[in-house]
């Protein structure tokens, strides 16, 4: 028996830096194949994810049982260790791959649209250098997607932490039905799935693409899903929360920007920022503003307890920029949140809250 061809991954060299440079919503590609196109396009951006992204790669060859059915686009965003080594080795594996080089490190959003150039098929997905998935999950959510016709499914996913498995189910009570995303946003009180914001639990249609609400806000470096999900769930016109293997998502690793707690972090304000303009902007603002209400304090609260662990000048930046946040919220809607968040969050908004009279 003969061999199986495999054509050679392409990739892309660094490309010195454009400081400044306008960064525009990415648009399909039209780029032929000389083998079947993919179901599945898999963006996988990384960044100094070598103890971890063989796990990752190597989970994305059971998808299919023809491999021809996945495209890899992996970006190596600025890596110092051999991330870029095991992208370009595992590139080979498939029919259709391409890794992207990035000679400095761009943030998730920016490599993220950066894949989006080079989306092939119908679906395609997002997927980070640090979580793995189960055998033939992209076959069964490419499955899905086509058989209910909508422009996005939503999954549960499970994290894992020092060996410990633990189920996160999506918010939202219905499975393998076709909804409204816009339906899925409230109550504004409880968690709903603007508050589920990971871009990797789940499929979406390429026509996505198309429409402009696939890609992120070019140059956050953290909290780039919280705009992204709002537009999503606002903008889009159809979507499931389906069953289907799991994707795992591993916590508590050190170089995540969960973890650190440098300049980055302060992306946070101008992302929340975003998805008050983004609410505002729409039809049904005074529909939807109380859940970005809550959203805002509630992350807030949050971020201002781990700026604790900040240098000085950045958690005064931090709480500045909050406040300027807090200052942006309608007084009956922020009011009407501050009486019902819980006594430590309460507290740890209250001097700020006061500067702005407000009662906490």
């Amino acid at each position: 028996m003969g061999r199986r061809q495999i054509a050679s991954p392409r990739v892309h060299p660094p490309v010195p830096d454009r400081q400044g440079a306008p960064e525009s919503i990415p648009r399909p590609s039209t780029r032929g194949s000389s083998v079947r196109t993919p179901l599945v396009t898999v963006i996988l951006p990384a960044k100094d994810a070598g103890a971890y992204i063989g796990t990752t790669l190597e989970t994305l060859t059971r998808q299919f049982d023809d491999p021809s059915s996945l495209k890899l686009v992996a970006i190596d965003d600025g890596s110092r260790d051999d991330t870029g080594i095991l992208m370009r080795r595992y590139a080979e594996r498939f029919s259709h791959a391409e890794v992207i080089v990035n000679p400095r490190p761009k943030g998730l959003a920016s490599a993220r649209n950066q894949g989006l150039e080079h989306v092939e098929g119908d679906a395609f997905c997002f997927l980070d250098g640090d979580d793995w998935m189960q055998p033939q999950r992209l076959s069964v959510l490419a499955r899905r997607l086509k058989e209910l016709g909508c422009d996005f499914l939503r999954t549960d996913h499970v994290t894992v932490k020092a060996g410990v498995r633990t189920l996160v189910p999506a918010p939202y009570p219905w499975r393998e039905a076709v909804a409204s995303p816009r339906d899925a946003i409230l109550p504004d009180n409880e968690p709903t799935m603007v508050d589920y914001p990971f871009a990797w639990a789940g499929i979406m249609h390429r026509r996505l693409i198309d429409q402009g609400l696939a890609g992120f806000t070019p140059g956050l470096f953290t909290a780039e899903d919280r705009p992204w999900i709002w537009r999503l769930h606002l903008q889009a016109r159809s979507f499931a929360v389906v069953d289907a293997p799991a994707l795992l998502y591993r916590r508590g690793v050190s170089t995540s920007l969960t973890q650190v707690r440098d300049r980055r972090q302060l992306d946070f304000v101008r992302a929340m920022g975003e998805v008050l303009d983004i609410v505002e902007a729409d039809a049904d603002s005074d529909r939807f503003l109380p859940k970005a209400v809550w959203s805002v304090m509630a992350l807030s609260s949050r971020h201002l307890v781990r700026s604790r662990r900040m240098t000085p000048s950045l958690r005064g930046e931090m709480r500045a920029g909050i406040r300027g946040l807090l200052a942006r919220l309608p007084e009956g809607d922020a009011s009407a949140v501050l009486a019902r968040l819980d006594g430590p969050r309460r507290r740890v908004l209250a001097p700020l809250l006061r500067t702005l009279g407000l009662a906490a």
